[in-house]
């Protein structure tokens, strides 16, 4: 049988919003500490970094002292780190629908996906 990387990669998103996602994100951290899944460190460490910023009662700009401009500088911080968060599960969804095919055998037609 064969698939190809287009209807893979849908098959594998789905489209799911980023609080769906989020099992997706433990499992590709979990899988990526193992050393079975390729990623860079710095892709998964900056967005979780940003991540943990904005849940931590440490900021740059206090909410408490500058009420407007405090919030400001959570959201841009959470404006850079969920789009390529979600960009690396994005990725890691496809690797491991990819992976899964491979291992039943099927053959993988290549193809560019272009956003």
């Amino acid at each position: 049988m064969k698939y190809s990387k287009l209807n893979l990669a849908k098959e594998a998103i789905r489209h799911k919003g980023f609080v769906q996602k989020i099992p997706d994100i433990f499992r590709m951290v979990k899988t990526w500490r193992r050393g079975e899944y390729p990623m860079r460190s710095l892709d998964i460490i900056l967005p979780l970094l940003g991540m943990l910023y904005v849940i931590s009662p440490i900021d740059l700009l206090p909410e408490v002292a500058v009420p407007v401009i405090g919030v400001l500088d959570d959201l841009a911080v959470l404006s850079l780190a969920i789009p390529k968060l979600i960009r690396e599960v994005d990725k890691f969804l496809l690797w491991e629908a990819d992976r899964k095919y491979n291992a039943g055998g099927a053959k993988i037609i290549d193809a560019e996906i272009v956003e």
